[in-house]
């Protein structure tokens, strides 16, 4: 069944990007040295208003986004499919949906826990990717960490909502997986579009594959670094790596099992990079988790499988 023009304009599937909102919580709910009360779920409530703030925020940007775009989406052979570009939605009906949105997205960060801050990261959010729409993603390179930035605003009002601490490496491995999922995107559409892709965007023209496939190659490098030294570090290891045993008390933490999830993510890397390589979708990370591959689906599904066990399964 097809979705209304209008909902599909917001773009709910690309929703899933704003699961970095509830890191924190997911994290934070499994630390030994926070204790919290297992009944009070307000931590969980809070981070899901941010969550729901983010989506209501991002659909706006969507919505601005692609009446700017309308022309040159016209002339891509794939977006030229999208409801503003085909004509099923018009610019006055897109522009007053943003507009209510960007309310919605505001209201909804008031709403919780440390709302004023946190309405300040979703409105920081917000004007950093109106600027990326109007100008910044015609800058080589700046739109790349425009995106980052957006990722590391997520964390960041997931962290505020849950009243959470993030890791530094977390933050670093969050900057560097999202600057390598941009640029692979980069890589994808210049594949797509060939030596036509000046037409559509022109900063496109100043991307080259080989400046592109050094760029996700050493992105990727550092990702899997960050990560895995978020695994093994010192405060890793204290939160997540002590065991209750029987008389109730908490076991001295040598180690964090977390480690253990190291080849998922080079795994998920990999696989990504060669389905960018192989022209098969891999510009779209929304696209793959929803079920455009079925090995990187498997494989996210088991890193997520041992991430909770390990987490959770000594509490």
């Amino acid at each position: 069944m097809k979705l209304p023009a209008l909902l599909r304009a917001m773009r709910p599937q690309q929703w899933v990007k704003n699961i970095f909102v509830l890191a924190a919580v997911v994290f934070a709910r499994a630390d030994v040295t926070q204790p919290h009360d297992a009944h009070d779920w307000s931590d969980v409530y809070n981070s899901l208003l941010a969550f729901a703030a983010f989506c209501l925020g991002a659909s706006a940007i969507y919505l601005i986004n692609d009446v700017l775009d309308r022309e040159s989406d016209r002339a891509h052979p794939t977006k030229c499919r999208r409801p503003i570009a085909s004509g099923e939605l018009s610019v006055g009906a897109a522009l007053i949906a943003s507009v209510a949105c960007i309310a919605g997205a505001l209201g909804l960060a008031w709403l919780a826990r440390d709302g004023e801050r946190v309405v300040m990261v979703v409105a920081s959010y917000i004007a950093l990717n109106a600027a990326y729409s109007f100008r910044l993603k015609h800058i080589v390179l700046v739109d790349a960490f425009c995106i980052a930035a957006g990722f590391l605003l997520r964390v960041k009002a997931g962290a505020l909502a849950a009243h959470a601490e993030v890791s530094h490496w977390l933050m670093l491995c969050t900057l560097f997986l999202s600057l390598f999922l941009a640029l692979c995107k980069r890589r994808a559409e210049i594949d797509l579009l060939g030596e036509e892709r000046g037409a559509h965007r022109a900063n496109l023209r100043h991307y080259t594959p080989q400046f592109l496939d050094q760029m996700v190659t050493m992105l990727a490098g550092c990702t899997v670094l960050c990560y895995t030294m978020y695994t093994v570090s010192e405060e890793t290891t204290r939160k997540f790596g002590a065991r209750l045993l029987a008389d109730g008390s908490m076991a001295q933490p040598t180690h964090s099992d977390l480690i253990y999830t190291v080849p998922f993510v080079v795994f998920g890397l990999g696989r990504y990079l060669l389905l960018v390589s192989q022209q098969r979708g891999g510009g779209s990370p929304t696209r793959m988790l929803l079920g455009g591959d079925a090995i990187f689906v498997l494989n996210a599904l088991a890193w997520a499988t041992v991430t909770a066990f390990v987490v959770y399964g000594r509490l």
